[in-house]
């Protein structure tokens, strides 16, 4: 079959653009050009196999020392010549390697070949003997090489790497290829959601997938994505949470049931908040919010431990320690103990004060003190909580999900997990009296016809559910990412997040 030609030239500037192209590109086009001329394919189909990773052959030449043949394929990261001898470095996804090419070795034509058309970010696969150096770096002496994808553009500058912020998130793919940092971070993200996943199901915990695109949103408070359904005919809105769904499959008898993926909500980015993000949720029958909190810190302490190897990990100017028992206490205790207010000045008598002496604002005229304090935790607490720290007894009516404390007038038995100065997890006895679920959905769908785009929905669907019975269920939920940046000692979000939300780039 005769392949297809492209002119090139065009393609680059309807992709580039007349003034987008650098001249390193045009080069390499050039090269391109040459190399299917002289009947060399620039991305050929491989038939090339690697022996060892890079690092595979390191250790193998530090056991013993012996020189031994290896066919390896990557990157090339670095690139210098000297004469008739070429020396640069090849990455794989393991690390990299020195490799060395002399002319009298590979043959005229293939250093020629090797010299005129091999350039630093090709892909390449090389074949040859393992040796040390007189420096003592263990290097590759390579007999024979295959192109096996031409790169059209140079890598970044190698001794400061890829340091424009946005072109990081926007080209991840440059930023791993010559940030060890950010590869060291994914690579750590992927190992704390694989020993949480390993966690949950040596507890028996069942993992399931449920619906991405929801009839109506639900499960947190929060602004929903809204897309339309051609074939229906009917708006559906991108998750905001996987609760309802996942609280019927425990009805259903899935008594322990889990589910790790995405979230989606309309809000704002900062560095803690990206519109796409990723939790874990998982749901309990017949235990209580003071068991999961126990259990949570268990299963925090593992994930940490195995991803990081230690319960002391480095947080910005702080050293978070999941080593020592999680403190707990009361909002209200909190705000006495991290503020300069004691408990008269948060009584019913004299919040409004207080509020206003701290310029906290409410917009909701009919809060309740519950809420007026929690409105104070959140503008001057939150922040301070830097050591892992449950907070409990929040109000009923910013807890819309949760089961009311049989013992406490208007608090809900919930907590949420603070450390780093952010909320990392939030969990509750799950609500499954159907008629005060009902009641509190006819609320916020009230609130919702009034304005506050946060509100939940009246989901009638969800409590026919319960009306068959939920057994006694706590749930809870955590934030990978942000779990994720305290792992890596990281204070943005999006360094965390592979491909985070950004405006568009130009046309």
């Amino acid at each position: 079959m005769t392949k297809k030609k492209f002119d090139i030239d065009a393609l680059s500037e309807k992709i580039h653009g007349k003034t987008h192209i650098s001249d390193e590109h045009k080069v390499r086009l050039e090269k391109v050009k040459k190399l299917r001329e002289l009947g060399h394919e620039p991305w050929p189909v491989n038939k090339e196999t690697a022996s060892a990773t890079t690092q595979e052959l390191i250790a193998d030449f530090e056991a013993d020392e012996q020189p031994k043949q290896y066919q390896i394929a990557g990157r090339i990261v670095s690139l210098r010549g000297h004469g008739k001898t070429v020396f640069g470095h090849i990455q794989d996804r393991s690390g990299k390697i020195q490799f060395y090419l002399r002319k009298d070795m590979i043959g005229d034509e293939k250093f020629d070949f090797w010299t005129h058309y091999v350039d630093n970010g090709d892909i390449v696969w090389l074949d040859g003997e393992s040796f040390r150096t007189q420096k003592g770096e263990i290097t590759l002496k390579v007999k024979a090489f295959t192109l096996l994808s031409k790169s059209l553009h140079p890598l970044p500058e190698k001794f400061h790497g890829l340091t424009d912020v946005q072109a990081r998130y926007r080209q991840r793919y440059l930023d791993l290829i010559s940030n060890p940092e950010s590869r060291e971070k994914f690579l750590k993200r992927s190992k704390i959601i694989s020993s949480m996943r390993h966690y949950l199901e040596d507890h028996d915990y069942i993992e399931v997938e449920t619906p991405m695109l929801h009839p109506i949103p639900g499960g947190a408070a929060a602004k929903p994505f809204v897309t339309h359904h051609n074939a229906l005919d009917s708006e559906f809105y991108l998750r905001i949470a996987p609760e309802l769904y996942l609280k019927r499959l425990v009805v259903g008898g899935m008594e322990r049931v889990f589910e790790i993926n995405r979230n989606f909500r309309n809000e704002g980015i900062s560095t803690r908040h990206n519109p796409e993000f990723t939790m874990v949720e998982f749901y309990t029958a017949f235990k209580d919010y003071h068991w999961a909190m126990d259990f949570t810190e268990k299963m925090l302490q593992y994930i940490i431990k195995e991803s990081c190897g230690k319960l002391k990990v480095p947080f910005g100017d702080h050293t978070i320690d999941f080593e020592k028992p999680f403190a707990r206490m009361t909002i209200s205790e909190s705000v006495t103990k991290y503020t300069d207010l004691n408990d008269a000045e948060i009584s019913v008598e004299n919040i409004d004060n207080t509020l206003q002496k701290k310029g906290v604002h409410i917009t909701k005229k009919s809060a309740s003190v519950a809420e007026k304090i929690f409105a104070l935790f959140e503008e001057l607490v939150e922040h301070q909580l830097i050591q892992p720290t449950f907070i409990t007894e929040y109000a009923v009516e910013i807890s819309p999900l949760a089961k009311r404390d049989p013992e406490k007038e208007g608090i809900t038995s919930r907590f949420e997990l603070f450390m780093g100065g952010m909320e990392l997890a939030n969990g509750f006895n799950e609500l499954n009296d159907p008629h005060d679920q009902a009641s509190r959905f006819w609320e916020q769908s009230q609130s919702h016809a009034g304005g506050d785009d946060e509100a939940h929905r009246f989901d009638a669907e969800y409590v026919i559910a319960l009306e068959h019975g939920l057994p006694p269920t706590v749930g809870v939920g955590i934030g990978i990412d942000r779990l994720a940046m305290i792992a890596t000692n990281t204070t943005s979000i999006k360094d965390v997040i592979l491909f985070p939300t950004l405006k568009k780039s130009r046309s």
